[in-house]
């Protein structure tokens, strides 16, 4: 098992009951991987750095997790196809 970091953006123009959703969605792409969520949290909306898709905000989540690399890669795979996140990042750290 490996820890990483996972970062992911949703769409600023959604319901907050759907934001929620969708970040539990995510979250249980872990944990059916059998990946071990350490830390979890929910930014906020903040102002991107660049405009996305037409979006100027979003909403950050964070989870430290450790996880075996096809659970990694599943999350990868499923970030991509959920037109909800505009953009998500996984990094290794390093012990």
């Amino acid at each position: 098992m490996n820890k990483y970091e996972i970062m992911f953006i949703v769409r600023p123009d959604m319901e907050e009951a759907d934001i929620r959703k969708t970040a539990e969605s995510m979250k249980k792409v872990l944990s059916d991987g059998k990946a071990k969520v350490i830390e979890e949290k929910a930014m906020g909306q903040r102002e991107l750095a660049y405009e996305i898709n037409k979006f100027n905000t979003g909403y950050y989540f964070l989870y430290i997790v450790e996880a075996s690399k096809e659970t990694q890669q599943e999350f990868n795979r499923v970030a991509r196809l959920n037109e909800n996140i505009i953009r998500h990042l996984i990094v290794k750290v390093e012990d």
